[in-house]
């Protein structure tokens, strides 16, 4: 059911996105320094992405399994590497793929309007189904984390751990 509404967020942001455009920024449409600057830092921007998701994958994969798993399944909580610094380092990776996407397309609606959106409607989903399935999966444990650990980290200490090339069978101690 999540991939069907990020599949619909991304085709639905993306169809309104071109349709505001039509209304809103008509000049933009046929300006190719603003699409060739758009499309490469989409292209940057979704890159940056996948670093993200990778890193922190790898990072789930190595500290959040004990026994036989469905893979992408953790079974203990994780709190090292970036999870030490922030709860949600993967999800902080994904808000960038609507951006990246926006940018990639060239539109501006849905760089300055439907991105932000999708990226609100992300955080609300967050709290409140991501965050009580891992409370109900991790229990007081899961408490004591979200006490101590804020959701996202923005410090740049903490983005430089973020972006930090993780060897595929040994995540970050």
């Amino acid at each position: 059911m999540r991939i069907f509404i990020w599949i619909l967020m991304i085709f639905g942001g993306g169809l309104l996105g071109y349709y505001l455009d039509s209304i809103l920024f008509q000049n933009i449409r046929t300006n190719h320094i603003f699409h060739i600057f758009s499309f490469f830092t989409g292209i940057f921007i979704l890159f940056l992405m996948v670093k993200i998701s990778k890193n922190t994958g790898r990072t789930l994969a190595k500290y959040g399994r004990k026994g036989k798993l469905e893979r992408l399944q953790t079974n203990v909580l994780v709190n090292q590497g970036v999870y030490k610094y922030m709860r949600h380092p993967m999800h902080l990776g994904l808000f960038l793929f609507p951006l990246g996407v926006a940018f990639l397309i060239a539109s501006p609606s849905f760089i300055l309007i439907m991105a932000p959106i999708e990226i609100i409607f992300m955080l609300i989903m967050i709290k409140l189904y991501e965050e009580p399935e891992a409370i109900k999966k991790f229990g007081n444990e899961y408490v004591k984390y979200m006490k101590q650990t804020p959701m996202f980290c923005f410090k740049i200490n903490c983005l430089k751990k973020l972006l930090k090339d993780i060897p595929k069978n040994n995540a970050e101690k």
